[in-house]
Protein backbone atom coordinates (compact mmCIF):
# COMPACT_ATOMS: atom_id res chain seq x y z
CA UNK A 1 0.00 0.00 0.00
CA UNK A 2 1.01 3.73 -0.87
CA UNK A 3 0.75 5.62 2.89
CA UNK A 4 1.47 9.20 2.52
CA UNK A 5 1.40 11.77 5.50
CA UNK A 6 1.00 15.39 4.45
CA UNK A 7 2.61 18.30 6.07
CA UNK A 8 -0.04 19.90 8.44
CA UNK A 9 -1.97 22.98 7.97
CA UNK A 10 -4.02 24.14 10.17
CA UNK A 11 -2.95 27.29 12.08
CA UNK A 12 -0.13 26.28 14.76
CA UNK A 13 -0.30 22.85 14.31
CA UNK A 14 2.87 21.72 14.89
CA UNK A 15 2.28 17.84 14.93
CA UNK A 16 2.70 15.68 12.19
CA UNK A 17 0.82 11.83 11.21
CA UNK A 18 3.74 9.61 10.99
CA UNK A 19 7.14 9.47 13.12
CA UNK A 20 10.50 8.13 11.00
CA UNK A 21 10.12 5.11 13.13
CA UNK A 22 6.65 4.77 12.30
CA UNK A 23 7.45 5.16 8.37
CA UNK A 24 10.42 2.57 9.20
CA UNK A 25 8.32 -0.18 10.50
CA UNK A 26 5.52 0.31 7.45
CA UNK A 27 8.69 0.09 4.69
CA UNK A 28 9.71 -2.84 6.90
CA UNK A 29 6.08 -4.25 6.40
CA UNK A 30 6.48 -3.99 2.53
CA UNK A 31 5.05 -0.89 2.26
CA UNK A 32 5.51 2.71 0.32
CA UNK A 33 5.64 5.92 2.56
CA UNK A 34 5.71 9.26 1.13
CA UNK A 35 6.09 12.23 3.19
CA UNK A 36 5.58 15.93 2.34
CA UNK A 37 9.42 17.37 2.71
CA UNK A 38 9.26 19.49 6.25
CA UNK A 39 6.41 17.49 7.60
CA UNK A 40 8.38 16.69 10.88
CA UNK A 41 9.90 19.45 11.18
CA UNK A 42 7.38 21.09 13.34
CA UNK A 43 8.04 17.94 15.70
CA UNK A 44 11.77 18.08 15.05
CA UNK A 45 12.22 15.02 12.66
CA UNK A 46 13.77 16.61 9.40
CA UNK A 47 13.39 15.12 5.51
CA UNK A 48 16.98 12.90 6.27
CA UNK A 49 15.31 11.03 9.22
CA UNK A 50 12.27 10.13 7.23
CA UNK A 51 14.76 8.67 4.24
CA UNK A 52 16.83 7.12 6.24
CA UNK A 53 13.38 5.23 7.48
CA UNK A 54 13.26 4.45 4.15
CA UNK A 55 10.34 6.70 2.80
CA UNK A 56 10.27 8.77 -0.13
CA UNK A 57 10.13 12.48 0.30
CA UNK A 58 7.50 14.57 -2.29
CA UNK A 59 7.39 17.97 -2.82
CA UNK A 60 3.19 18.73 -2.37
CA UNK A 61 0.24 17.71 -0.54
CA UNK A 62 -1.37 17.39 -3.93
CA UNK A 63 1.31 14.27 -4.69
CA UNK A 64 0.54 12.96 -1.23
CA UNK A 65 -3.16 12.84 -1.82
CA UNK A 66 -3.18 11.89 -5.24
CA UNK A 67 -0.62 8.75 -5.00
CA UNK A 68 -1.43 7.32 -1.70
CA UNK A 69 -4.29 4.59 -0.98
CA UNK A 70 -4.21 5.71 2.85
CA UNK A 71 -3.58 9.35 3.94
CA UNK A 72 -2.29 9.50 7.75
CA UNK A 73 -2.84 12.83 9.56
CA UNK A 74 -2.82 14.41 12.84
CA UNK A 75 -5.99 16.80 13.11
CA UNK A 76 -9.09 16.59 10.46
CA UNK A 77 -8.77 17.84 6.63
CA UNK A 78 -9.05 21.23 6.04
CA UNK A 79 -11.30 23.08 3.48
CA UNK A 80 -8.68 22.26 0.46
CA UNK A 81 -7.34 19.17 1.81
CA UNK A 82 -10.64 17.86 1.65
CA UNK A 83 -11.39 18.52 -2.11
CA UNK A 84 -8.04 16.15 -2.46
CA UNK A 85 -9.63 13.16 -1.46
CA UNK A 86 -11.26 10.67 -3.90
CA UNK A 87 -13.42 7.82 -3.35
CA UNK A 88 -11.74 4.34 -2.55
CA UNK A 89 -8.74 6.20 -0.15
CA UNK A 90 -8.57 6.02 3.12
CA UNK A 91 -8.22 8.40 5.48
CA UNK A 92 -6.99 7.63 8.86
CA UNK A 93 -6.74 11.05 11.76
CA UNK A 94 -8.84 13.06 13.81
CA UNK A 95 -11.83 14.26 12.50
CA UNK A 96 -14.14 15.29 15.38
CA UNK A 97 -16.89 15.14 12.98
CA UNK A 98 -19.82 16.23 16.00
CA UNK A 99 -19.76 20.31 15.91
CA UNK A 100 -18.22 20.32 11.79
CA UNK A 101 -21.03 20.21 9.55
CA UNK A 102 -19.21 21.09 6.49
CA UNK A 103 -16.39 18.79 7.09
CA UNK A 104 -18.83 16.19 7.51
CA UNK A 105 -19.93 17.15 4.44
CA UNK A 106 -17.14 17.42 2.40
CA UNK A 107 -16.02 13.76 3.80
CA UNK A 108 -19.14 12.03 2.48
CA UNK A 109 -18.78 13.61 -0.70
CA UNK A 110 -15.42 12.49 -1.25
CA UNK A 111 -16.22 8.95 -1.66
CA UNK A 112 -13.32 8.67 0.65
CA UNK A 113 -13.35 5.71 3.60
CA UNK A 114 -12.24 8.06 6.99
CA UNK A 115 -11.75 6.40 9.90
CA UNK A 116 -11.24 8.84 12.78
CA UNK A 117 -8.49 8.26 15.97
CA UNK A 118 -11.17 9.40 18.84
CA UNK A 119 -13.73 6.54 18.22
CA UNK A 120 -11.21 3.66 18.27
CA UNK A 121 -11.63 1.92 21.06
CA UNK A 122 -10.31 -0.31 23.20
CA UNK A 123 -10.86 -3.65 25.43
CA UNK A 124 -11.47 -1.61 28.50
CA UNK A 125 -13.96 0.65 26.85
CA UNK A 126 -11.17 3.44 26.82
CA UNK A 127 -10.06 5.20 23.21
CA UNK A 128 -6.19 4.59 23.04
CA UNK A 129 -5.52 7.03 20.37
CA UNK A 130 -7.69 10.02 21.49
CA UNK A 131 -6.05 8.65 25.31
CA UNK A 132 -2.28 10.30 24.67
CA UNK A 133 -3.59 13.24 23.19
CA UNK A 134 -5.93 14.04 26.51
CA UNK A 135 -3.04 12.94 28.67
CA UNK A 136 -0.95 15.63 26.87
CA UNK A 137 -4.23 18.31 27.12
CA UNK A 138 -4.51 17.34 30.50
CA UNK A 139 -1.18 18.04 31.71
CA UNK A 140 -1.33 21.15 29.61
CA UNK A 141 -4.96 23.06 31.07
CA UNK A 142 -3.68 23.76 34.40
CA UNK A 143 0.21 25.38 32.63
CA UNK A 144 -1.84 27.33 29.83
CA UNK A 145 -4.90 28.42 32.82
CA UNK A 146 -2.18 29.53 35.27
CA UNK A 147 -0.26 31.64 32.51
CA UNK A 148 -4.65 32.89 31.32
CA UNK A 149 -4.55 33.88 34.94
CA UNK A 150 -1.97 36.32 34.99
CA UNK A 151 -3.25 39.83 35.33
CA UNK A 152 -1.26 41.31 32.07
CA UNK A 153 -3.22 38.31 30.21
CA UNK A 154 -6.64 39.53 31.63
CA UNK A 155 -6.89 37.03 34.69
CA UNK A 156 -7.42 37.31 38.24
CA UNK A 157 -3.48 37.89 38.62
CA UNK A 158 -3.71 34.29 41.23
CA UNK A 159 -0.80 32.56 41.78
CA UNK A 160 -1.86 29.16 41.49
CA UNK A 161 0.54 27.45 44.75
CA UNK A 162 0.00 31.01 46.55
CA UNK A 163 3.06 31.44 48.90
CA UNK A 164 3.13 31.57 52.66
CA UNK A 165 0.56 33.55 54.46
CA UNK A 166 -1.21 33.68 50.60
CA UNK A 167 -4.16 30.83 49.57
CA UNK A 168 -3.78 28.91 46.44
CA UNK A 169 -5.66 29.42 43.48
CA UNK A 170 -8.77 26.94 43.51
CA UNK A 171 -9.62 24.66 40.47
CA UNK A 172 -12.91 23.00 39.61
CA UNK A 173 -12.22 20.11 37.10
CA UNK A 174 -15.14 19.14 35.29
CA UNK A 175 -14.95 15.45 33.97
CA UNK A 176 -12.65 12.59 35.83
CA UNK A 177 -11.40 10.64 32.83
CA UNK A 178 -7.69 11.03 31.49
CA UNK A 179 -7.82 14.31 30.59
CA UNK A 180 -9.17 15.50 33.85
CA UNK A 181 -7.49 13.29 35.85
CA UNK A 182 -3.98 14.74 34.24
CA UNK A 183 -5.44 18.03 34.77
CA UNK A 184 -5.55 17.90 38.38
CA UNK A 185 -2.59 16.07 39.04
CA UNK A 186 -0.81 18.51 37.17
CA UNK A 187 -2.77 21.12 38.98
CA UNK A 188 -2.65 20.11 42.57
CA UNK A 189 1.49 19.88 42.00
CA UNK A 190 1.42 23.57 41.36
CA UNK A 191 0.01 23.78 44.76
CA UNK A 192 -3.37 24.75 43.74
CA UNK A 193 -6.83 23.63 45.60
CA UNK A 194 -8.28 20.84 43.05
CA UNK A 195 -11.76 19.48 43.25
CA UNK A 196 -12.48 16.61 40.39
CA UNK A 197 -16.31 16.56 39.27
CA UNK A 198 -17.55 13.58 37.54
CA UNK A 199 -20.64 11.24 38.11
CA UNK A 200 -19.32 7.56 37.86
CA UNK A 201 -19.08 6.71 41.33
CA UNK A 202 -16.88 4.36 40.47
CA UNK A 203 -14.68 6.90 38.86
CA UNK A 204 -14.96 8.65 41.72
CA UNK A 205 -13.68 6.07 44.11
CA UNK A 206 -10.77 5.25 42.11
CA UNK A 207 -10.09 9.11 42.29
CA UNK A 208 -10.36 9.44 45.93
CA UNK A 209 -8.15 6.21 46.82
CA UNK A 210 -5.42 6.96 44.48
CA UNK A 211 -4.84 10.70 45.03
CA UNK A 212 -6.88 11.48 47.98
CA UNK A 213 -4.65 13.18 49.48
CA UNK A 214 -3.51 15.16 46.60
CA UNK A 215 -7.38 16.52 45.45
CA UNK A 216 -10.64 16.62 46.49
CA UNK A 217 -13.79 14.97 44.19
CA UNK A 218 -17.75 15.71 44.05
CA UNK A 219 -20.58 14.20 42.43
CA UNK A 220 -21.38 16.08 39.10
CA UNK A 221 -24.72 18.29 39.13
CA UNK A 222 -25.85 21.86 38.74
CA UNK A 223 -26.35 22.09 42.03
CA UNK A 224 -23.01 21.20 42.87
CA UNK A 225 -21.35 23.17 40.67
CA UNK A 226 -23.28 26.73 41.18
CA UNK A 227 -21.77 26.14 44.74
CA UNK A 228 -18.49 25.60 43.45
CA UNK A 229 -18.29 28.63 40.68
CA UNK A 230 -18.10 31.86 43.09
CA UNK A 231 -14.97 30.31 44.50
CA UNK A 232 -13.41 29.41 41.46
CA UNK A 233 -10.83 31.11 39.91
CA UNK A 234 -10.02 28.42 37.34
CA UNK A 235 -12.71 26.13 35.49
CA UNK A 236 -10.97 23.49 33.24
CA UNK A 237 -13.77 21.58 31.31
CA UNK A 238 -12.44 18.21 30.72
CA UNK A 239 -15.94 15.91 29.37
CA UNK A 240 -15.92 13.91 26.37
CA UNK A 241 -18.87 11.89 25.21
CA UNK A 242 -16.90 9.37 22.94
CA UNK A 243 -18.21 10.87 19.21
CA UNK A 244 -20.94 13.31 20.14
CA UNK A 245 -20.75 17.08 20.62
CA UNK A 246 -19.88 18.01 24.27
CA UNK A 247 -22.49 18.98 26.53
CA UNK A 248 -22.99 22.74 27.73
CA UNK A 249 -21.84 22.42 31.26
CA UNK A 250 -21.59 26.22 32.21
CA UNK A 251 -23.69 28.97 30.97
CA UNK A 252 -23.15 32.73 30.22
CA UNK A 253 -25.89 33.24 32.42
CA UNK A 254 -23.75 31.98 35.29
CA UNK A 255 -20.80 34.70 34.84
CA UNK A 256 -21.95 37.15 37.20
CA UNK A 257 -21.37 34.60 39.92
CA UNK A 258 -18.09 34.05 38.90
CA UNK A 259 -15.10 36.29 40.25
CA UNK A 260 -13.73 38.53 37.32
CA UNK A 261 -10.78 37.38 35.45
CA UNK A 262 -11.66 33.84 36.71
CA UNK A 263 -10.23 31.31 33.85
CA UNK A 264 -12.14 28.29 31.56
CA UNK A 265 -9.80 26.17 30.14
CA UNK A 266 -12.65 23.91 27.54
CA UNK A 267 -10.78 20.88 26.90
CA UNK A 268 -13.50 19.99 25.43
CA UNK A 269 -13.27 22.19 22.41
CA UNK A 270 -12.11 20.05 19.90
CA UNK A 271 -16.33 18.46 20.41
CA UNK A 272 -17.82 21.85 20.61
CA UNK A 273 -16.92 22.96 24.49
CA UNK A 274 -18.46 22.83 27.06
CA UNK A 275 -19.11 26.22 28.35
CA UNK A 276 -21.64 27.79 26.53
CA UNK A 277 -19.32 31.10 25.26
CA UNK A 278 -16.75 28.56 24.12
CA UNK A 279 -15.19 29.37 20.71
CA UNK A 280 -12.23 27.61 19.11
CA UNK A 281 -8.70 29.83 19.37
CA UNK A 282 -5.65 29.01 18.05
CA UNK A 283 -2.02 28.88 19.64
CA UNK A 284 -1.21 31.91 18.01
CA UNK A 285 -4.40 34.01 19.69
CA UNK A 286 -5.71 31.68 22.12
CA UNK A 287 -7.78 34.00 24.78
CA UNK A 288 -10.93 35.90 24.71
CA UNK A 289 -13.05 37.49 27.69
CA UNK A 290 -16.68 37.22 27.55
CA UNK A 291 -18.55 39.46 30.77
CA UNK A 292 -15.03 39.53 32.50
CA UNK A 293 -14.09 36.03 32.13
CA UNK A 294 -11.27 34.62 30.50
CA UNK A 295 -11.71 31.68 28.20
CA UNK A 296 -9.04 29.53 26.66
CA UNK A 297 -10.31 27.47 24.07
CA UNK A 298 -7.20 26.37 21.90
CA UNK A 299 -8.67 23.65 19.67
CA UNK A 300 -4.96 21.82 19.06
CA UNK A 301 -3.13 22.63 22.50
CA UNK A 302 -1.16 19.39 22.14
CA UNK A 303 0.35 21.07 19.51
CA UNK A 304 2.04 23.31 21.81
CA UNK A 305 4.72 20.27 22.95
CA UNK A 306 4.31 18.73 18.83
CA UNK A 307 7.49 16.55 19.38
CA UNK A 308 6.23 14.92 22.79
CA UNK A 309 2.21 14.71 21.24
CA UNK A 310 3.56 13.48 18.41
CA UNK A 311 5.63 10.85 19.87
CA UNK A 312 3.19 10.19 22.17
CA UNK A 313 0.52 9.73 19.35
CA UNK A 314 2.44 7.57 16.69
CA UNK A 315 3.04 4.90 19.51
CA UNK A 316 -0.63 4.97 19.78
CA UNK A 317 -1.44 4.81 16.35
CA UNK A 318 0.76 2.61 14.42
CA UNK A 319 -0.49 -1.14 15.44
CA UNK A 320 -3.62 0.12 13.68
CA UNK A 321 -1.89 2.34 10.99
CA UNK A 322 -0.04 -1.54 10.09
CA UNK A 323 -2.91 -3.43 10.32
CA UNK A 324 -4.61 -1.11 8.12
CA UNK A 325 -2.24 -0.97 5.57
CA UNK A 326 -1.51 -4.82 5.71
CA UNK A 327 -4.66 -6.11 5.36
CA UNK A 328 -6.73 -3.53 4.27
CA UNK A 329 -9.16 -1.43 5.97
CA UNK A 330 -12.27 -4.02 5.32
CA UNK A 331 -10.48 -6.71 6.46
CA UNK A 332 -8.48 -4.70 9.35
CA UNK A 333 -11.96 -3.38 10.50
CA UNK A 334 -13.64 -6.71 10.19
CA UNK A 335 -11.10 -8.58 12.58
CA UNK A 336 -11.14 -5.77 15.22
CA UNK A 337 -14.35 -4.77 15.96
CA UNK A 338 -12.18 -1.65 18.19
CA UNK A 339 -10.90 -0.57 14.82
CA UNK A 340 -14.54 -0.82 13.52
CA UNK A 341 -15.29 1.45 15.93
CA UNK A 342 -13.21 4.14 14.24
CA UNK A 343 -15.30 3.95 11.10
CA UNK A 344 -16.65 7.53 10.52
CA UNK A 345 -17.36 7.96 6.70
CA UNK A 346 -17.27 4.82 3.67
CA UNK A 347 -18.52 5.75 0.15
CA UNK A 348 -20.79 8.58 1.00
CA UNK A 349 -22.37 6.88 4.25
CA UNK A 350 -22.13 8.21 7.57
CA UNK A 351 -21.17 5.30 9.91
CA UNK A 352 -21.19 6.63 13.43
CA UNK A 353 -24.62 6.82 15.10
CA UNK A 354 -23.52 9.87 17.50
CA UNK A 355 -22.24 12.12 14.83
CA UNK A 356 -25.52 11.18 12.58
CA UNK A 357 -27.26 12.16 16.07
CA UNK A 358 -25.39 15.09 16.58
CA UNK A 359 -25.98 16.71 12.67
CA UNK A 360 -29.14 14.85 11.81
CA UNK A 361 -28.35 12.95 9.32
CA UNK A 362 -29.31 9.09 8.98
CA UNK A 363 -26.16 6.35 9.37
CA UNK A 364 -25.38 2.71 8.43
CA UNK A 365 -24.98 0.34 10.54
CA UNK A 366 -20.75 -0.37 9.69
CA UNK A 367 -20.78 -4.09 10.80
CA UNK A 368 -23.16 -4.06 7.32
CA UNK A 369 -20.29 -2.42 5.41
CA UNK A 370 -17.95 -5.30 6.00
Amino acid sequence: MKIGCPTEIKPQEFRVGMTPNAAKEAVGHGHEVLIQSGAGLGAGFDDAAYEAAGAKIVGTATEIFAQSDMVVKVKEPQAAERKMLREGQVLFTYLHLAPDPEQTKDLLASGATCIAYETVTDRAGGLPLLAPMSEVAGRLAPQVGAWTLQKANGGRGVLMGGVPGVGPARVIVIGGGVVGTHAAKIAAGMGADVTVLDRSLPRLRYLDDVFGGSFKTGYSSAGLLEELLPQADMVIGAVLIPGAAAPKLVRRDQFGMMKPGSVLVDVAIDQGGCFETSRATTHQDPIYEVDGIMHYCVANMPGAVARTSTLALGNATMPFMLALADKGWKQACADDAHLLNGLNVHAGQLTYAAVGEALGIATVDPKSLI
